[in-house]
Protein backbone atom coordinates (compact mmCIF):
# COMPACT_ATOMS: atom_id res chain seq x y z
CA UNK A 1 0.00 0.00 0.00
CA UNK A 2 2.97 2.13 0.87
CA UNK A 3 4.19 1.78 -2.84
CA UNK A 4 0.92 2.32 -4.20
CA UNK A 5 0.93 6.04 -2.11
CA UNK A 6 3.79 6.65 -3.45
CA UNK A 7 2.24 6.42 -6.93
CA UNK A 8 -0.83 8.28 -5.84
CA UNK A 9 1.62 11.65 -4.52
CA UNK A 10 2.52 11.84 -8.63
CA UNK A 11 -0.57 12.48 -9.59
CA UNK A 12 -1.08 15.59 -6.97
CA UNK A 13 -1.62 19.12 -8.29
CA UNK A 14 -2.48 16.94 -11.96
CA UNK A 15 -5.83 15.27 -11.72
CA UNK A 16 -8.84 17.61 -10.28
CA UNK A 17 -11.30 17.71 -10.04
CA UNK A 18 -10.75 13.35 -9.54
CA UNK A 19 -8.58 12.29 -6.19
CA UNK A 20 -4.67 11.53 -7.22
CA UNK A 21 -5.14 7.55 -6.73
CA UNK A 22 -2.57 4.69 -6.70
CA UNK A 23 -2.75 1.04 -8.00
CA UNK A 24 -0.36 -2.03 -7.43
CA UNK A 25 -1.28 -5.26 -8.53
CA UNK A 26 0.51 -8.53 -6.90
CA UNK A 27 0.53 -12.19 -7.84
CA UNK A 28 -0.89 -14.38 -5.08
CA UNK A 29 -0.17 -18.61 -4.91
CA UNK A 30 3.15 -20.20 -5.01
CA UNK A 31 5.61 -18.30 -6.31
CA UNK A 32 3.61 -14.93 -6.08
CA UNK A 33 4.43 -11.83 -4.62
CA UNK A 34 5.52 -10.70 -7.93
CA UNK A 35 4.39 -7.09 -9.06
CA UNK A 36 2.61 -7.40 -12.39
CA UNK A 37 0.80 -3.35 -12.44
CA UNK A 38 1.51 0.09 -11.80
CA UNK A 39 -0.84 2.66 -12.19
CA UNK A 40 -1.91 6.65 -10.90
CA UNK A 41 -4.58 8.72 -12.14
CA UNK A 42 -3.62 10.67 -14.90
CA UNK A 43 -3.20 14.37 -15.99
CA UNK A 44 -6.90 16.09 -16.05
CA UNK A 45 -8.12 12.73 -13.73
CA UNK A 46 -7.79 10.09 -16.62
CA UNK A 47 -7.09 6.95 -17.35
CA UNK A 48 -7.85 5.90 -13.70
CA UNK A 49 -5.06 4.29 -11.51
CA UNK A 50 -6.68 0.97 -11.52
CA UNK A 51 -7.00 0.99 -15.12
CA UNK A 52 -3.29 2.06 -16.05
CA UNK A 53 -2.54 -1.30 -13.43
CA UNK A 54 -4.72 -3.34 -14.92
CA UNK A 55 -3.60 -3.00 -18.64
CA UNK A 56 -0.15 -3.08 -17.40
CA UNK A 57 -0.89 -6.68 -15.62
CA UNK A 58 -2.88 -8.08 -18.93
CA UNK A 59 -3.75 -11.66 -18.36
CA UNK A 60 -1.63 -11.51 -14.40
CA UNK A 61 -4.19 -9.66 -13.00
CA UNK A 62 -6.27 -13.05 -12.85
CA UNK A 63 -6.23 -13.96 -8.98
CA UNK A 64 -3.88 -10.69 -7.87
CA UNK A 65 -4.57 -8.69 -5.09
CA UNK A 66 -5.15 -4.81 -6.14
CA UNK A 67 -3.47 -2.57 -3.51
CA UNK A 68 -5.54 0.64 -4.12
CA UNK A 69 -5.22 4.19 -2.13
CA UNK A 70 -9.17 4.92 -2.49
CA UNK A 71 -11.73 3.06 -3.01
CA UNK A 72 -12.30 2.20 -6.75
CA UNK A 73 -15.02 4.05 -8.07
CA UNK A 74 -18.83 2.54 -8.85
CA UNK A 75 -20.35 5.17 -10.78
CA UNK A 76 -20.40 5.71 -14.89
CA UNK A 77 -18.99 8.78 -15.90
CA UNK A 78 -16.66 9.51 -18.91
CA UNK A 79 -15.21 5.77 -18.05
CA UNK A 80 -17.34 2.64 -16.68
CA UNK A 81 -16.31 2.17 -13.09
CA UNK A 82 -13.10 1.05 -11.66
CA UNK A 83 -14.84 -1.73 -9.51
CA UNK A 84 -16.79 -3.46 -12.79
CA UNK A 85 -12.83 -3.14 -14.04
CA UNK A 86 -11.34 -5.11 -11.26
CA UNK A 87 -14.59 -7.81 -10.99
CA UNK A 88 -13.48 -8.42 -15.27
CA UNK A 89 -10.00 -8.67 -14.61
CA UNK A 90 -10.67 -11.46 -12.29
CA UNK A 91 -8.76 -9.84 -9.32
CA UNK A 92 -9.45 -12.17 -6.14
CA UNK A 93 -8.62 -9.74 -3.66
CA UNK A 94 -8.70 -5.71 -3.38
CA UNK A 95 -7.09 -4.07 -0.54
CA UNK A 96 -7.93 0.05 -0.38
CA UNK A 97 -6.91 2.41 2.15
CA UNK A 98 -10.01 4.95 2.17
CA UNK A 99 -13.71 4.37 1.60
CA UNK A 100 -14.41 7.18 -1.03
CA UNK A 101 -16.93 9.93 0.37
CA UNK A 102 -18.11 10.84 -3.10
CA UNK A 103 -22.28 10.05 -3.00
CA UNK A 104 -21.66 8.72 -6.07
CA UNK A 105 -19.13 5.66 -4.68
CA UNK A 106 -19.54 5.76 -0.71
CA UNK A 107 -19.29 2.44 -0.18
CA UNK A 108 -21.09 1.15 -3.42
CA UNK A 109 -17.59 0.27 -5.32
CA UNK A 110 -16.43 -2.06 -2.18
CA UNK A 111 -20.02 -3.60 -2.02
CA UNK A 112 -20.06 -4.36 -5.66
CA UNK A 113 -16.76 -6.09 -5.30
CA UNK A 114 -17.62 -8.54 -2.32
CA UNK A 115 -20.81 -8.98 -4.53
CA UNK A 116 -18.92 -10.66 -6.74
CA UNK A 117 -16.87 -12.70 -4.68
CA UNK A 118 -13.59 -10.62 -4.33
CA UNK A 119 -12.30 -10.77 -0.94
CA UNK A 120 -11.75 -6.58 0.06
CA UNK A 121 -9.93 -5.13 2.84
CA UNK A 122 -10.12 -1.81 3.79
CA UNK A 123 -8.47 0.58 6.04
CA UNK A 124 -4.50 -0.07 5.24
CA UNK A 125 -2.41 3.10 5.70
CA UNK A 126 -5.63 5.04 6.17
CA UNK A 127 -3.78 7.61 8.27
CA UNK A 128 -0.95 8.07 5.37
CA UNK A 129 -3.55 7.52 2.84
CA UNK A 130 -6.04 10.52 4.78
CA UNK A 131 -3.37 12.85 4.85
CA UNK A 132 -2.55 12.44 1.00
CA UNK A 133 -6.16 13.12 -0.49
CA UNK A 134 -6.56 15.73 2.27
CA UNK A 135 -7.56 18.01 -0.52
CA UNK A 136 -10.04 16.27 -2.30
CA UNK A 137 -11.63 14.82 0.95
CA UNK A 138 -12.32 18.32 1.77
CA UNK A 139 -13.56 19.09 -1.14
CA UNK A 140 -16.43 16.39 -1.08
CA UNK A 141 -16.74 16.74 2.83
CA UNK A 142 -17.09 20.43 3.44
CA UNK A 143 -17.12 21.57 0.07
CA UNK A 144 -13.56 23.91 0.49
CA UNK A 145 -10.35 23.46 -1.17
CA UNK A 146 -7.14 22.36 1.29
CA UNK A 147 -5.14 25.68 1.23
CA UNK A 148 -1.46 25.78 2.03
CA UNK A 149 -0.07 29.19 2.55
CA UNK A 150 3.57 30.02 1.66
CA UNK A 151 5.30 32.94 3.28
CA UNK A 152 9.31 33.53 3.21
CA UNK A 153 10.23 35.73 5.70
CA UNK A 154 13.56 37.15 7.61
CA UNK A 155 13.95 36.32 10.66
CA UNK A 156 12.15 39.13 12.46
CA UNK A 157 9.35 37.98 10.64
CA UNK A 158 9.61 40.68 7.46
CA UNK A 159 9.13 40.00 4.11
CA UNK A 160 9.59 43.16 2.48
CA UNK A 161 11.94 46.41 3.09
CA UNK A 162 9.67 49.53 3.89
CA UNK A 163 10.32 50.53 0.15
CA UNK A 164 8.93 47.13 -0.67
CA UNK A 165 11.80 45.37 -2.23
CA UNK A 166 11.44 41.53 -1.17
CA UNK A 167 13.84 39.72 -4.07
CA UNK A 168 14.49 37.96 -3.00
CA UNK A 169 15.08 37.27 0.76
CA UNK A 170 15.29 33.36 0.49
CA UNK A 171 17.83 31.87 -1.70
CA UNK A 172 17.72 30.14 -5.24
CA UNK A 173 16.94 26.64 -3.40
CA UNK A 174 14.09 28.01 -1.66
CA UNK A 175 12.63 29.41 -4.75
CA UNK A 176 12.99 25.84 -6.21
CA UNK A 177 11.17 24.73 -3.44
CA UNK A 178 8.57 26.97 -4.01
CA UNK A 179 7.81 26.21 -7.48
CA UNK A 180 7.86 22.23 -6.31
CA UNK A 181 5.01 22.95 -4.06
CA UNK A 182 3.19 25.09 -7.07
CA UNK A 183 3.39 22.36 -9.04
CA UNK A 184 1.43 19.51 -6.14
CA UNK A 185 -1.55 22.26 -6.12
CA UNK A 186 -4.16 22.74 -7.81
CA UNK A 187 -3.64 26.61 -7.86
CA UNK A 188 -1.74 29.37 -7.13
CA UNK A 189 -3.33 32.08 -5.54
CA UNK A 190 -1.97 36.18 -4.96
CA UNK A 191 -3.89 39.08 -3.69
CA UNK A 192 -4.21 42.09 -6.14
CA UNK A 193 -1.66 44.26 -4.05
CA UNK A 194 0.93 41.41 -4.75
CA UNK A 195 0.04 40.63 -8.25
CA UNK A 196 0.27 44.82 -8.89
CA UNK A 197 4.03 44.86 -7.05
CA UNK A 198 5.49 41.83 -8.80
CA UNK A 199 3.81 41.56 -11.81
CA UNK A 200 3.77 37.47 -11.56
CA UNK A 201 3.28 34.76 -14.10
CA UNK A 202 2.82 32.12 -11.01
CA UNK A 203 3.86 29.60 -13.20
CA UNK A 204 5.62 26.56 -12.64
CA UNK A 205 9.18 26.65 -14.35
CA UNK A 206 11.77 24.16 -14.28
CA UNK A 207 10.12 21.16 -13.37
CA UNK A 208 9.73 19.49 -16.69
CA UNK A 209 6.79 18.56 -18.80
CA UNK A 210 3.82 19.17 -15.64
CA UNK A 211 0.35 20.59 -16.01
CA UNK A 212 0.34 24.29 -14.95
CA UNK A 213 -1.73 25.27 -12.10
CA UNK A 214 -4.44 27.22 -12.44
CA UNK A 215 -3.29 31.14 -11.34
CA UNK A 216 -6.12 32.99 -9.17
CA UNK A 217 -6.06 36.61 -7.97
CA UNK A 218 -8.03 37.86 -5.34
CA UNK A 219 -9.44 41.46 -6.94
CA UNK A 220 -12.08 42.69 -5.44
CA UNK A 221 -12.32 45.90 -8.09
CA UNK A 222 -10.61 44.22 -10.88
CA UNK A 223 -7.57 46.56 -10.34
CA UNK A 224 -4.72 44.52 -11.85
CA UNK A 225 -3.53 44.98 -15.26
CA UNK A 226 -5.19 43.00 -18.11
CA UNK A 227 -1.44 43.92 -19.64
CA UNK A 228 -0.15 42.12 -17.01
CA UNK A 229 2.03 39.10 -18.09
CA UNK A 230 -1.23 36.88 -16.19
CA UNK A 231 -3.61 38.49 -18.60
CA UNK A 232 -1.47 38.15 -21.72
CA UNK A 233 -0.73 34.40 -20.82
CA UNK A 234 -4.85 33.84 -19.93
CA UNK A 235 -5.56 31.76 -23.17
CA UNK A 236 -2.28 29.63 -22.53
CA UNK A 237 -2.62 28.73 -18.99
CA UNK A 238 -6.00 29.22 -16.53
CA UNK A 239 -6.04 32.74 -14.74
CA UNK A 240 -8.95 33.25 -12.46
CA UNK A 241 -10.49 36.32 -11.19
CA UNK A 242 -12.54 36.47 -7.78
CA UNK A 243 -13.94 40.00 -7.23
CA UNK A 244 -17.17 41.66 -6.25
CA UNK A 245 -19.96 44.23 -7.19
CA UNK A 246 -17.23 46.95 -7.14
CA UNK A 247 -15.83 46.18 -10.19
CA UNK A 248 -16.18 48.12 -13.02
CA UNK A 249 -18.20 46.49 -16.26
CA UNK A 250 -15.24 48.02 -17.97
CA UNK A 251 -12.78 46.38 -16.06
CA UNK A 252 -14.43 43.18 -16.44
CA UNK A 253 -15.27 43.38 -19.93
CA UNK A 254 -11.18 44.07 -20.21
CA UNK A 255 -10.37 40.86 -18.17
CA UNK A 256 -13.11 38.45 -19.71
CA UNK A 257 -11.40 39.61 -23.29
CA UNK A 258 -8.32 38.22 -22.28
CA UNK A 259 -9.88 34.80 -21.58
CA UNK A 260 -9.51 35.32 -17.97
CA UNK A 261 -12.59 33.66 -15.77
CA UNK A 262 -14.38 36.20 -13.39
CA UNK A 263 -15.61 34.76 -10.42
CA UNK A 264 -18.35 37.43 -8.44
CA UNK A 265 -18.63 36.58 -4.62
CA UNK A 266 -19.94 39.09 -1.92
CA UNK A 267 -17.72 41.60 -0.10
CA UNK A 268 -17.08 41.54 3.76
CA UNK A 269 -15.72 44.29 5.52
CA UNK A 270 -14.77 46.04 2.45
CA UNK A 271 -12.87 42.95 0.57
CA UNK A 272 -13.82 39.73 -1.17
CA UNK A 273 -15.29 37.45 1.27
CA UNK A 274 -12.81 34.41 1.22
CA UNK A 275 -15.31 31.44 2.24
CA UNK A 276 -17.55 31.55 -0.66
CA UNK A 277 -14.39 32.42 -3.04
CA UNK A 278 -13.41 29.09 -1.60
CA UNK A 279 -16.45 27.35 -2.12
CA UNK A 280 -16.63 28.81 -5.79
CA UNK A 281 -13.21 27.63 -6.08
CA UNK A 282 -14.48 24.00 -4.74
CA UNK A 283 -17.52 23.90 -6.62
CA UNK A 284 -14.95 24.28 -9.96
CA UNK A 285 -13.30 21.40 -8.97
CA UNK A 286 -10.28 22.73 -7.22
CA UNK A 287 -8.80 20.49 -4.29
CA UNK A 288 -5.48 22.12 -3.44
CA UNK A 289 -4.96 26.05 -3.54
CA UNK A 290 -1.49 27.12 -2.95
CA UNK A 291 -1.59 30.90 -1.55
CA UNK A 292 1.53 33.30 -2.28
CA UNK A 293 -0.57 36.58 -1.04
CA UNK A 294 0.87 38.82 0.98
CA UNK A 295 0.57 40.42 4.47
CA UNK A 296 -3.42 41.02 4.21
CA UNK A 297 -4.39 38.26 2.25
CA UNK A 298 -3.11 35.77 4.45
CA UNK A 299 -4.16 37.67 7.29
CA UNK A 300 -7.53 36.93 6.41
CA UNK A 301 -7.17 33.73 5.59
CA UNK A 302 -5.96 32.89 8.63
CA UNK A 303 -8.62 34.59 10.87
CA UNK A 304 -11.90 33.12 8.44
CA UNK A 305 -9.97 29.54 9.24
CA UNK A 306 -9.17 28.49 5.31
CA UNK A 307 -5.54 27.49 6.19
CA UNK A 308 -4.61 24.06 6.55
CA UNK A 309 -0.80 24.19 6.43
CA UNK A 310 1.45 27.41 6.85
CA UNK A 311 4.75 26.33 4.52
CA UNK A 312 7.28 28.97 6.22
CA UNK A 313 11.00 29.58 4.34
CA UNK A 314 12.88 31.13 6.87
CA UNK A 315 16.03 33.24 5.73
CA UNK A 316 18.90 34.30 7.90
CA UNK A 317 18.38 37.77 7.60
CA UNK A 318 16.85 40.98 9.39
CA UNK A 319 15.39 43.94 8.03
CA UNK A 320 14.12 45.89 11.18
CA UNK A 321 11.05 47.35 12.74
CA UNK A 322 10.83 49.00 9.37
CA UNK A 323 10.23 46.56 7.12
CA UNK A 324 6.96 45.06 5.92
CA UNK A 325 5.21 42.24 8.31
CA UNK A 326 4.61 38.77 7.32
CA UNK A 327 1.02 39.34 8.03
CA UNK A 328 -1.84 41.81 8.70
CA UNK A 329 -3.90 42.67 11.16
CA UNK A 330 -5.60 39.79 13.06
CA UNK A 331 -7.36 41.68 15.46
CA UNK A 332 -6.73 39.94 18.65
CA UNK A 333 -7.34 41.39 21.83
CA UNK A 334 -5.53 39.26 23.93
CA UNK A 335 -2.22 35.95 23.25
CA UNK A 336 -4.90 33.74 24.52
CA UNK A 337 -7.06 34.34 21.11
CA UNK A 338 -3.60 33.94 19.28
CA UNK A 339 -4.00 30.80 16.63
CA UNK A 340 -1.73 27.59 17.20
CA UNK A 341 0.03 25.53 14.55
CA UNK A 342 1.49 22.38 15.10
CA UNK A 343 4.62 21.32 13.61
CA UNK A 344 4.96 19.04 11.50
CA UNK A 345 8.58 19.19 10.03
CA UNK A 346 11.52 21.21 9.75
CA UNK A 347 14.08 21.13 6.84
CA UNK A 348 16.97 22.74 5.80
CA UNK A 349 16.18 24.45 2.46
CA UNK A 350 19.86 25.62 1.00
CA UNK A 351 20.82 28.39 3.38
CA UNK A 352 17.07 28.52 4.33
CA UNK A 353 14.55 26.67 6.75
CA UNK A 354 11.55 25.28 5.64
CA UNK A 355 9.11 24.75 8.56
CA UNK A 356 5.56 23.16 7.84
CA UNK A 357 3.07 23.40 10.41
CA UNK A 358 -0.78 22.86 10.59
CA UNK A 359 -3.30 24.80 12.26
CA UNK A 360 -4.38 23.38 15.82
Amino acid sequence: MRSALALAARGLGNTWPNPAVGCVIVTNGPGGGRVVGRGWTQPGGRPHAERRALDQAGEAARGATAYVTLEPCAHHGKTPPCAEALIAAGVARVVTALTDPDPRVAGRGHAMLRAAGIAVTEGICATEARALQAGFLKRVEQGLPFVTLKLATTLDGRIATASGESRWITGAEARRAVHAMRMRHDAVMVGSGTARADDPDLTVRDMGSVRQPVRIVIDSRLSHSPGSRLGRSARQVPVWLIHTATASDAARAAWAATGAELIAVPEVDGHADLRAAMQALAGRGLTRVFCEGGADLAAVLIHDGLVDELAHFGAGALIGAEGRAALGPLGLKALADAPRLRRIETTPVGADVLTRWTLV
